[in-house]
């Protein structure tokens, strides 16, 4: 089953700067205007891309990121959505920007911007009620951590990218694209530790860190053939858990990401690991 357009560009969390800056002569906004056109032509044939425009004063660093199993026209799909609601959710003078979608993510900045560090958490949510919330049965916890046992390492050794299942836990994390193999290890292991404690047995869940991300569901019958689309949206609980320099945190959206893994699953089961 494929992953349609609008589960792809589904908003996951919005961060935009306090700061609007001055730009009588338009200089900002040809800069920024500049530097979307550049990320959106990018991601025709990548999957991740830095770039910087403008002059002087009016810098502007960006950056954006498709998750790694999505193809090059669902890559330029989802980016292509990214400027409008930026504009949109953020205002085109906010002197940075982070647009998070379920399938790839912007990023820019003015030059100057105040730095934090990689394993911040931007965002979480958790599902309601894992398998101690129903009795405590069928080994949960124990399947989860070995599924993300398996993750840590599987982000190193496939450089930034990973998705597997191991006995009906599903679980999927990535890095930015210029995070060694090192660093996207400890990143993820870090993702990892906030789940168990900021989620500890929701059955699913998401942690955004600035520079990694895991998501992770659970079925305790084994993978079903559909999910009710309101099987993960009704008892989410997204929340701002952080925030970034300059960057407040805000509109985050819980989206059915349970439903999306099971797509993901299905679509892959051919280049997945199993164990």
């Amino acid at each position: 089953m494929a992953e349609s357009g609008s589960e792809i560009t589904t908003l996951v969390y919005k961060g935009c700067a306090k700061q609007a800056f001055t730009d009588p002569a338009g200089l900002y906004s040809q800069a920024l205007s500049a530097m979307f056109q550049t990320l959106v032509s990018q991601s025709m044939k990548l999957k991740f891309y830095k770039t910087t425009t403008g002059t002087a004063q009016t810098t502007i660093n960006g950056l954006f990121q498709c998750r790694g199993d999505l193809s090059s026209n669902e890559c330029y799909s989802c980016v292509s959505r990214l400027s409008s609601l930026s504009d949109k959710l953020c205002g085109s003078r906010t002197i940075g920007s982070r647009i998070q979608l379920h399938g790839c993510y912007m990023l820019y900045e003015v030059a100057g911007f105040a730095q934090i560090s990689g394993m911040q958490m931007l965002f979480k949510t958790c599902g309601a009620g894992g398998a101690a919330a129903n009795g405590g049965g069928n080994g949960f916890e124990e399947k989860r951590d070995t599924a993300f046992s398996f993750l840590e390492n599987g982000v190193v050794t496939n450089h930034g990218f990973f998705a597997m299942n191991y006995q009906s836990v599903y679980v999927l994390g990535q890095c930015e694209g210029d995070v060694g193999d090192s660093d996207c290890g400890n990143c993820i292991k870090s993702a990892v530790q906030r789940a168990k404690i900021e989620c500890v047995t929701s059955k699913s869940g998401q942690i955004y860190l600035h520079k990694c991300f895991i998501t992770y569901a659970y079925y305790a019958n084994g993978l079903p053939k559909r999910l009710p689309s309101s099987s993960f949206s009704s008892s989410s609980s997204g929340q701002n858990s952080g925030k970034t320099v300059a960057i407040i945190l805000g509109g985050g959206v819980g989206i059915g990401f349970a439903v999306i893994l099971l797509m993901f699953a299905r679509n892959s089961m051919k280049k997945r690991v199993d164990f």
